[in-house]
C-alpha cells in the first residue's frame, strides 16, 4: 500500500509481496460458451395488475404530498390471506428526508458514547417503520445526465447550510431554481480536474481509468471528485457520514454521481477485503491513527494489495504542530504496516455489516489453492476477464463466462427494449441480489452507474464484482437502507424475494424500494408468478403502476402519490 500526500499530497503503497503490477493475459472478448438462453415464461395464471394512480402529476410540478384519497388498502397477505396496510406520511423536521436506521433518534439517546462517531452508525428501529416520506415542497423531475453533474433543483434537495458553509471553497452556489456545482472544493480551489491531473502526475502508476478504476472517496463533500473521475473511465464510490454537513450524499446522488452514507467509526464498512484500487481522502477529518489506528487498519482491509492511498491536505496545516504530529503518526504505522511512502509533494500552483473495527492486520488474498491473488488486468479487459477471486472449481470458469453472456443478451434483448421503462430518463440504478454484476457488465457502455448490492444471507460474491472494476455493498434487505430518499431511478432484482421473504415482511421491503425510488422510476423484477402477485398487488396500494413484460418480468413505476 502507498501513502501519497497532496498538497503536501501523499502517495502510500499497500505492498505486494510479488511484484506491485503482475503479468495477465488479457481477454478482451468473452470466449465462445453456450449460450444461456433466458428462462422460458411461467406457466401461471394471466396476472391482475393495477393501473396508474389518476391525480398523478406526470410532470412532477407540484407540492408533492398527492391527494386525499383513502392510503387503507387491502393487499394479499404473505400466506395468502388478506392484511389491511394503512398508509401514512412520516412526521416531524427529518420527514422529507427520513433515513429510519440513521435518523433513530431513540437509539442515539441511549447511545454511552459518541466518541468514535457512534451515534452516526445504524441504530435501525424495531418493528420497521411503513410511514413514506413526504415529498420536498416544488419537486420536479430531477434534470438529465450530464447535466445533473453540473446543476440540480434547488426544490428537490432544499438544503442551503452547505452553500453558505462552503461558499469560500467553490462547492456549491445556488443560482435561481438551482444547485450548481463549479467543481471546487476544500482541497481543489482551481478545479478538480487540475486536482485529478496532478495525482496522476505526482505517481504516474496510478494510469486513472487503466490500472486505476475503482476508487473510494473518504469524505467525499458533494462527490465532485468522483463525478470527474468519471471522465477518465474511473467508477468512485463516494461517501460520507450524515452529519452538519447537511445533505451532501443527497446533493451526490441528485447529480448522478455514486454515492453512499457511511461512517468510520466502530464497525466494519460494508465493502470486501482488497477491494478498492485507491482510496482517496482530502481533508476527510479522519483520523485514522486513532483507537491505536484502526480506522487505518479498516483502509488497509479494503485496499488492494499494490493500491494507493492518496490523502490530501492544505498547505496551510503544514506549519501546524497537531497536523505534523498526525502525519509523523501515520508515518510511523504505515511502516509499521509495510506500506511504502511513494509521494509527499507540494503542488506550487495550489498554495491557497455490524462487524466490529480490529487492530489486527487482514491476510493478503490469496485463491482457494493458497497462491496470492495479482493485480486485475487493465480496464476495460478486467471487466470480462476470469475475476482473480473467482473460485479455482472446475466449472466456475464456464459458469463466469455463462452468467456474463446470459445478462448480456437479457439486457439487450429484453430490458433496454421494454416500452414500458423510459432508459433516456434512467441514470442511478440498484442491482438488489448482484451476483457476479453481470447485470451492471451489461450496461457499462451506457450513460448509467449500478450499486451492486449482495446481500448478506447469499454467496459472498463482491469481491468478484470489485475485481471486475465495479461497485457494491452488502446489505441486509430486512432493514432499511443508508441512503436518502428518492436518490435510485431504477431497482432491480432477480429472484431475491423467496428467500427474503423468509426473514421479513414483504410490505415492508415494498415501503422500503417506495422510499428509495424517485417519482417517476422504476422496479424491474423477475420472481416467482406468486412474489410476482404479492408485490403488484402492495405497489398498487402505493399507486404505483405494474405491467408484466414478457410473462415473467414485473415492471413498476412510481408517482406522485403521497397518503393524503
Amino acid at each position: 500500500m502507498t501513502l501519497v500526500s497532496l498538497p503536501y499530497p501523499s502517495l502510500i503503497s499497500k505492498n505486494n509481496p510479488t511484484h506491485l503490477l503482475p503479468s495477465h493475459s488479457l481477454h478482451p472478448q468473452l470466449p465462445s460458451h453456450p449460450l444461456h438462453r433466458l428462462l422460458p415464461p411461467f406457466r401461471h395464471p394471466p396476472l391482475s395488475l393495477l393501473p396508474a394512480d389518476s391525480n398523478d402529476d406526470a410532470s412532477g410540478n407540484g407540492n408533492g404530498n398527492g391527494n386525499d384519497e383513502d392510503s387503507s388498502v387491502l393487499v394479499g397477505g404473505d400466506l395468502g390471506g388478506i392484511e389491511k396496510i394503512q398508509w401514512e406520511l412520516c412526521k416531524g423536521t427529518v420527514a422529507v428526508d427520513y433515513i429510519p436506521c440513521l435518523d433513530n433518534s431513540n437509539a442515539i439517546k441511549e447511545l454511552q458514547s459518541r466518541r468514535h462517531m457512534e451515534h452516526r452508525e445504524r441504530h435501525c428501529p424495531k418493528p420497521n417503520p411503513r410511514c413514506l416520506p413526504p415529498l420536498p415542497k416544488g419537486y420536479k423531475v430531477p434534470l438529465l445526465w450530464p447535466k445533473s453533474r453540473d446543476m440540480i433543483w434547488y426544490d428537490n434537495v432544499p438544503h442551503p447550510k452547505l452553500v453558505e458553509y462552503k461558499k469560500d471553497q467553490n462547492w456549491v452556489r445556488k443560482e435561481g431554481d438551482f444547485l450548481v456545482f463549479p467543481g471546487g472544493g476544500t482541497q481543489f480551489k482551481d478545479g478538480v480536474t487540475n486536482y485529478i491531473n496532478f495525482i496522476e502526475k505526482t505517481l504516474p502508476i496510478i494510469q486513472w481509468g487503466r490500472r486505476t478504476r475503482v476508487v473510494l472517496d473518504v469524505g467525499c463533500g458533494v462527490a465532485s471528485f468522483g463525478g470527474y473521475l468519471l471522465d477518465k473511465n474511473v467508477i468512485t464510490m463516494s461517501f460520507a457520514p450524515k452529519d452538519e454537513h447537511e445533505a451532501q450524499i443527497q446533493f451526490a446522488l441528485e447529480r448522478g454521481i455514486p454515492a453512499t452514507l457511511s461512517v468510520i467509526g466502530t464497525k466494519k464498512l460494508t465493502y470486501p477485503d482488497n477491494a478498492f484500487d485507491l482510496i482517496h481522502c482530502a481533508r476527510c477529518r479522519v483520523h485514522w491513527d486513532a483507537d491505536g489506528g484502526k480506522p487505518l487498519m479498516e483502509l488497509n482491509r479494503i485496499l488492494r494489495p499494490g493500491g494507493f492511498f492518496v490523502w490530501s491536505a492544505t498547505p496551510v496545516y503544514r506549519d501546524d504542530e497537531r497536523d505534523r504530529n498526525v502525519w509523523n503518526s501515520m508515518v510511523a504505522l504505515t511502516n509499521s504496516m509495510c506500506w511504502k511512502n511513494v509521494a509527499k509533494t507540494m503542488d506550487s500552483s495550489e498554495l491557497g455489516l455490524y462487524a466490529p473495527l480490529t487492530r489486527c492486520l487482514s491476510r493478503l488474498p490469496v485463491d482457494t489453492k493458497g497462491n496470492l491473488i495479482s493485480w486485475p488486468a487493465r480496464w476495460p479487459y478486467r471487466l470480462n476477464s476470469l475475476p482473480p477471486r473467482l473460485s479455482t472449481e472446475p466449472d466456475s470458469g464456464d459458469t463466469f463466462y455463462e452468467d456474463t453472456r446470459h445478462w448480456s443478451v437479457l439486457v439487450s434483448d429484453v430490458y433496454l427494449n421494454a416500452d414500458a421503462i423510459n432508459w433516456s430518463s434512467v441514470r442511478n440504478i440498484m442491482d438488489m441480489n448482484a451476483g457476479y454484476g453481470g447485470f451492471a457488465a451489461a450496461l457499462v457502455d451506457l450513460p448509467y452507474w449500478v450499486m451492486n448490492v449482495i446481500p448478506f444471507d447469499t454467496e459472498d460474491t463482491l469481491s468478484i464484482i470489485f475485481d471486475r472494476g465495479l461497485i457494491g455493498i452488502y446489505h441486509d434487505w430486512c432493514e432499511s437502507l443508508s441512503t436518502y430518499p428518492r436518490t435510485y431511478d431504477v431497482l432491480h432484482s432477480s429472484f431475491l424475494f423467496k428467500t427474503l421473504t423468509q426473514r421479513c415482511d414483504l410490505i415492508d421491503v415494498a415501503a422500503e424500494m417506495d422510499r428509495i425510488v424517485r417519482p417517476g422510476g422504476y422496479v424491474l423484477i423477475q420472481d416467482t408468478m406468486e412474489m410476482i402477485h404479492k408485490l403488484s398487488s402492495i405497489l398498487g396500494s402505493l399507486h404505483w403502476s405494474t405491467s408484466l413484460y414478457q410473462k415473467q418480468f414485473l415492471i413498476g413505476r412510481k408517482g406522485f402519490w403521497r397518503p393524503g
